[in-house]
């Protein structure tokens, strides 16, 4: 989860259902009463949502790319 820019959670709902398993997970482990795990599994959730949805910055490929300014531009 470390490389959120990777191309594999462009699409939102990828980001959002690894988010969703995490908080499942906890719950899971909560109820079947071993809340250190679930703990451990809400603490991986709380850094997807941090990693996937604070941090992202999603890839537009329908902006030019920019030129730089060569300073040599004509003057009118």
């Amino acid at each position: 989860m470390k490389d959120y820019e990777h191309p594999f959670f462009r699409p939102l709902w990828r980001r959002v259902a690894v988010v969703a398993v995490c908080v499942i997970w906890a719950g899971i482990e909560f109820a079947s009463g071993t809340p250190f795990w679930g703990v451990i599994a809400l603490g991986f959730a709380a850094y997807a949502v941090w990693q996937f949805f604070y941090l992202y910055k999603p890839v537009d490929g329908a902006k030019p790319p920019v030129e730089p300014k060569t300073g040599a531009e004509p003057k009118e």
